[in-house]
Parts: structure tokens; sequence; C-alpha cells
């Protein structure tokens, strides 16, 4: 029997007689064995989206159309208690490995890991994935969409590669490595190469389509050239996530839908939900999120510009929805989707507040701690009717919106504690190995049982070793057993949760949860402590909802999943918890960013950690270049549109822009234009000090003479842009400033020769002089 429990699989030719001359070879040779995957197995096809609420998406009750969900249910199965982390990159690592998230040390997003065991974002090889364990066993493996497993500190030509998609398991990756993406121009990556959108924002260009073509075209590539060999198809969309972007079409599906506002919604999503079956008749509606205003308690200009935010909301997802259905057709007239097992994962986690109280015209505020103006969002849409949703907008709803897409529970993402924050819809579509058609499954689950359930279905085992390492224990346990057995008792029956201090723990059927810190608390506040957080309890066997709790009837029964929740903290790594994670940053295997670096003229899609951090420093920028009167481009940009920084030549003079979340723009231009031959520019930004956004003195010189000074009144503390990179001799994705007069990146025309970037105290000194003319001299 073959061996299916160390991967991958090797077996050497066998022995043989061989003759001197091939014509005199009668036996025929061997052949070496290759390990196909087991008879009959399913293609698998998992798709996941990001920041959908459960109380979101039509098919389990919400007001966001989602047809293709609701005819893949009818035909199949939801599931109505699965869960997930309470945030992006946790929950993708539990899915992928079968492990809880602390485990594999991916305890919270890559962009702020650290060095602690459970919170360093890497991946043990005693963790192998599901796309390695079913690659090792004969399937073809593509990933297209959202990663955001590979430390960004590693994210350069320089690697490592292996926590790359194409690194773990898969054979094919198209997508982005981040947490989010611009849909319209977004960083992408074919495989390990960082590539540009195939079209453009005015040529009809949009991510969530692009990644269902690439799947589409994938998967029938296999079909095409291995007609017996299934595949493994993970399409996880950046929607819904921010920023809410569609194409220009959808944007106005939803007009008026919700002007009765958040408070309402609740209610006619849980009577819904109660005619569709996914909650119980006698669900009531959990406690107000605290720290979320109702929908009376928000000025009329508030509503208006919520309502819009919403009906943008409902208009991404029901488009996210049609991509999906895009690839179920072409599966369908492929004559593949009776053998395709199908997940549909509504959500990575709970709905997003991270848009606060107001919504916001662009994310990236809430990141530096900046509060929205609904009046700035009122203008906005007053003067550039139909452009919400657009490329010049990075969207997201206001909180109220959020609580309401996770009707009917308490709390938003990160907020692993309540199931506002981690439960998620799931539904399974599978008409070849599933009976059962439009049916409700109660059973509880979490997105650590997705590894087990697939493996179980292709009909491998999990492997003993990978790689010749040995392979950790599953977290996770296959729900397979409730494919057609509705009553069939449980077997998820214990699970922690805990995500930025926000913590609990299930247990056959009963919930200990603790809240600790709002989405919408910055991360430079200080937060209570530990020991003084109030533990509730619920007994979700009669109370689904989370709404009465029973602590101080119970305290017995509170203090004996309190320590439940300690033993599986210590177990998995969840300790020590950090509401903030300000670790240092060379803590452990995390390295600090250079304080300095030399960038050649082709360098670029360079993430923070690759570069010099600039942010409340001051910092020097020197680009050595050849131009003229004539020359025109962008000598270095860092960010983008809605936050960034850009050093550039436009009709031949030196210019510094700083965008300032999208809300304003500062430029520092050259008062001498450039002249023919070589030269040597110079940004020198000498920051206040004195505290996180402080202004700074910004200063262009010109081959050693200073040609232009300007005054930056405050700066972004926290972040430029999630999505956009630092380049060279480029501006790619967003432009950080309209000044450049086009969308197509501003290339520079002239010759670089490199870009020093230079960060510290030590930053402006020596005198300027001297450095220019050292340069000078060195040419």
């Amino acid at each position: 029997m073959t061996d299916r429990t160390h991967l991958p699989f090797h077996r050497d030719r066998a022995p043989f007689e061989a003759e001197l001359d091939a014509r005199d070879q009668v036996a025929p040779l061997p052949l070496r064995e290759r390990l196909d995957a087991p008879e009959g197995a399913p293609n698998v096809l998992v798709v996941l989206l990001d920041d959908m609420g459960f109380g979101a998406p039509s098919v389990f009750g919400g007001p966001c159309r989602t047809p293709v969900a609701e005819e893949l249910a009818d035909d199949g199965l939801r599931y109505t208690r699965f869960h997930t982390t309470a945030l992006c990159s946790p929950t993708r690592a539990a899915l992928m490995t079968g492990r809880n998230h602390h485990a594999v040390g991916v305890g919270t997003v890559m962009e702020i890991s650290t060095g602690a065991p459970g919170y360093d974002g890497q991946r043990p090889r005693s963790a192998g994935t599901l796309a390695q364990i079913l690659r090792g066993n004969g399937y073809s493996t593509g990933a297209f969409g959202k990663w955001h497993q590979t430390p960004p500190w590693e994210q350069t030509a320089a690697g490592p590669f292996d926590r790359w998609p194409t690194g773990e398991g898969f054979d094919r990756f198209y997508g982005f490595l981040g947490g989010e993406a611009s849909q319209f121009e977004p960083t992408l990556v074919d495989g390990t190469t960082f590539v540009d959108p195939p079209r453009t924002a005015a040529e009809g260009y949009h991510l969530s389509e692009d990644l269902a073509d690439r799947a589409i075209a994938w998967t029938g590539d296999v079909r095409r050239h291995a007609p017996d060999k299934p595949w493994f198809c993970y399409l996880a969309f950046g929607a819904t996530h921010a920023p809410f972007q569609v194409p220009e079409s959808w944007r106005d599906r939803y007009r008026g839908d919700f002007a009765h506002g958040w408070d309402r919604q609740r209610e006619l999503t849980l009577e819904r939900q109660k005619q569709l079956g996914v909650v119980p008749p006698d669900a009531q509606l959990a406690p107000w999120t605290p720290g979320v205003p109702h929908w009376d308690e928000v000025s009329d200009l508030e509503r208006e510009t919520g309502q819009h935010l919403m009906e943008l909301y409902a208009a991404f997802a029901e488009h996210t929805d049609a991509q999906v259905g895009r690839v179920i057709e072409a599966l369908r007239e492929r004559g593949e989707l009776d053998n395709t097992i199908l997940l549909y994962i509504l959500g990575d986690n709970g709905a997003s507040a991270e848009g606060g109280d107001a919504g916001t015209l662009n994310e990236g505020l809430h990141f530096n701690g900046i509060d929205e103006d609904p009046e700035r969002i009122a203008r906005f849409i007053a003067e550039r009717p139909g452009e919400l949703g657009g490329p010049d907008t990075y969207a997201h709803y206001p909180a109220g919106w959020a609580v309401a897409m996770d009707t009917p529970y308490q709390w938003t993402k990160q907020v692993a504690s309540h199931y506002g924050g981690t439960r998620n819809g799931l539904v399974v579509h599978w008409p070849a190995g599933i009976r059962a058609r439009g049916e409700v499954r109660h059973q509880w689950h979490h997105v650590n049982d997705v590894l087990p359930t697939l493996l179980e279905v292709a009909g491998v085992p999990v492997p003993e070793t990978i790689d010749g390492v040995e392979q950790a224990p599953l977290d996770g346990v296959s729900f397979a057993y409730s494919f057609d057995a509705p009553q069939a008792a449980e077997r998820h029956t214990t699970q922690y949760f805990e995500m930025f201090g926000n913590r609990g723990i299930y247990h056959e059927g009963w919930t200990a949860v603790a809240a600790h810190k709002a989405p919408w608390h910055p991360r430079f506040e200080d937060t209570p402590r530990f020991e003084d957080d109030r533990w509730e309890l619920y007994d979700t066997t009669t109370d689904w909802t989370q709404a009465v709790d029973l602590a101080a009837a119970e305290p017995e029964r509170l203090a004996e999943l309190q320590e439940l929740f300690l033993a599986e903290a210590r177990r998995n790594h969840v300790l020590p918890m950090d509401d903030k994670l300000v670790f240092a940053r060379s803590a452990g295997s995390r390295p600090a960013p250079p304080e300095s670096i030399v960038l050649g003229p082709t360098s670029g899609r360079l993430r923070d950690d690759a570069v010099p951090v600039v942010r409340n420093a001051s910092h020097l920028v020197r680009a050595v270049f050849s131009g003229g009167p004539s020359t025109r481009g962008v000598l270095v940009a860092q960010g983008g549109y809605f936050g960034g920084w850009s050093l550039y030549v436009r009709d031949g003079v030196l210019t510094w822009a700083y965008s300032y979340a999208a809300i304003d723009w500062t430029h520092v231009r050259s008062t001498v234009p450039l002249s023919e031959g070589d030269h040597v520019a110079e940004l020198r930004f000498a920051y206040d000090g004195g505290g996180f956004g402080k202004g700074a003195d910004v200063t262009l010189v010109l081959d050693g003479s200073v040609v232009g000074q300007g005054r930056l009144e405050r700066s972004l503390p926290g972040m430029f842009s999630m999505d956009q990179t630092l380049d060279v001799g480029i501006d790619r994705g967003t432009p950080v400033t309209d000044d450049y007069g086009t969308r197509d990146g501003y290339r520079f025309t002239g010759r670089i020769e490199r870009v020093e970037i230079v960060t510290g105290t030590d930053a402006l000194t020596p005198p300027l002089e001297d450095q220019v003319q050292a340069v000078l001299v060195a040419q």
C-alpha cells in the first residue's frame, strides 16, 4: 500500500537488468512511481471573503444580495456556527494549517508581528499547510488573491521565499501579499515577481474580476493538460475589506435602501435570519456594542453620509459574489462542479468597525489616529457625484453599520471574545459527495477544522512528516461527519479565542469572554490591565447570541472556564498578551528596518520594513541623476494618494509632495530649473520632534545649493499606505499627488544612478554642502 504519511512521496526505481545496447533491451525500463491523488478525489475550491460579518450576506439573512451564495446553499448546506479568529492573517494561518493561530506564530497581522513565539509571523515547519499536503498527494494547487501570511520584511528580492505562497505548497500564485489592496491599482505578485495590473482603472480594471479570471483560467488549464488530476484552488478576495471600491455601474444599486439606519437593520436582519433557520426562533438581539452611537444619536449629516457608505459596501459585496458566480459557471460548463467540494467562507472575521463613528473616505485615517470629518465626506459626495467607490476614495462605513452587519451578535472584527468578531457564515457545496440539499447545520466549528475536513474528503491522511519534519498534532477536527447527519453531536467542543487582549473560551456550549479593547482604540493610548477586565458568561445552548450574561449567577463555572482559557493560552503561546503589540521591532526573529539604504534605478515595491522609517523622524533623501529642462518624472516615492510622499521633477523643476491622508497636500518646489547634465538632489526633512505626527521644515537642495524651502505642518504618525510601496523612478499604484497630471506612474525620463535614504539622529549632519560636494567629487 502506498504510504501517504510521509511527504513528499519518494520511491527509487526498481532494479532491472540493463543490456549494453538499447536495441537489445527487451524488458521495459522501470519508471519511478508517482503519487497520484486517490481515485475519485474531488477538486477543492475554498472561497474566502474579507471583513464580512455574519449578518451582511443575504444567504444568512443580511441586506447585501448574494444570489450565488444562496444558489449554492440551496443546493448544499449552510453552517450557522462556524468561527474565525477575529482578524485577517490569523484566520488564514489557522485555515491553512489546521492549527490554532498562536500555535503557528500568527497571533496578529503580519505587519505588527513581534519576536514572541505566538506572534513572530513565522509558521513552523512542523505545521504543514493544506496546499503542501494536497500537492504531495497528487493535486495541482493554485492560490489567487489575498495572502497576508508572508512577513513584510521578507517581501523583497532577497526573500527568503519559503513563506511566500509558492513556498507554502502552491504551484501557482497571483494576488497580493499584504492585508488589503486597492481594487483599481493593487500591488500584485505573480509567483514571486511583482507585476503591474494588466489594465488600468480607466480601461476597466478591477481586482476582484481579475482574480476570478485567473482562477477560471488556471483550473481550466489544469483540466486541459491533466484530465484526471484534481486541483485545489484557494480564491481569497480582497473584498469586502476596505477600500470599498466597485465599478461605476455597480455604485448606485442600493440607493436609498438603508435610510432606516443600523438599529432598524438589526431588527430586519434578525427577522430574516429566523425565517431562514440560521438562528433559533427565540434568538434575541445581543446587547448593543458599547461605545458605538445609535442611529438616532448621530447628526442628520452623519446619517446621510453613513447611508451612502453602507450602500457602497452592499454593492461591493454583491459585486464580489457575482465574481464567485463566474467561477462557478465556468466549472459547471466544464462539467466539474458536481465533484468539486466548495467551501464558501463569508468573512475571515466579523464586520470591520475600523471606519470609526462617521465612516471615512480614507481608511488610512484610522490607522493614523485621525478622526474623519463627516462634512468632508458630504462635500465629496456633493461635488463629485458617482465617484464614491472610485479610484479617488478609500472608503469604509461607520462602526454602527459594522455592528448591524454582525447581527444578531455583539461587537465586531478584532473583538475575539464575542461572536460578532468571530462567527461567519459558511456554505458547503458538493453534489457528488453530499446527499443533503438546502439544509442547515448547527454543529459548532472553527476555521482550523477546514484542513482536516478537506483531507478526509480527499481521502488522504494527516501526514506524520513533511520534508522530514515531524508534524505537530492538529487542533481542528473534521466536520465531514455532519454533511448528511444534521443531528450528529458536534466534535469541536473546546476552543480558545484571543486578539489584542480580547479573549474567550468556548467549552461544551458555554462561553466565558472578556472584551478588553475596542477596535477604534488607538494603539498608542493607555488601556486597562488585563486583570481589570470584566468577564462575562453565556450558555449558548439556550442563549444563541450571547445576550444574557450569567457571570453573577454562576461564578464557579466562570472561574473554571477562566482557568481553562489560561491553560489553552499557555499551551498555544498566547502569553504574554499585548494589547498594543509594541515589543521592540528587533526583538527575536523580527529584524529592525535599516536606518539607511542605497537603492538602484529600478528598485521598488518595497514595504516599510525593507526601508528606513521616515515617519516621526528627521531624514535625508538624496537622488543622483541626469536630466535637464525637459525632464519629468518621479525620482522616488513612497505610499500613494491616500498617504505618502514623492520627490519628482515636473517641467524641469525639482518638487517634493506630501499627501496627508488625502486630506491636504503640501508641495515644496525648486526656484531654479534643472540645467542639462548630472545632478544631486536632496530632500532634507527636519522633524519638529516631541511626539508623533508633528510637522517639519523641508529643504530642497540641488547640486549643493538650497533651491526650495517649505513647511509641513503635520505628518502621518502611523503609516502611509497599507498597500502602496516605495519605488524608484516611478510612483506605482495611486499617485501621491495630482500634480503629476497623470495616473501612469509618472516614470522618470532622465537617468537615475541611485537614491539614498538616511534616517536617525545623524541624518542631517554633516552640513549639506560637505555631503553634496563629496558626492560630486565621487562622480
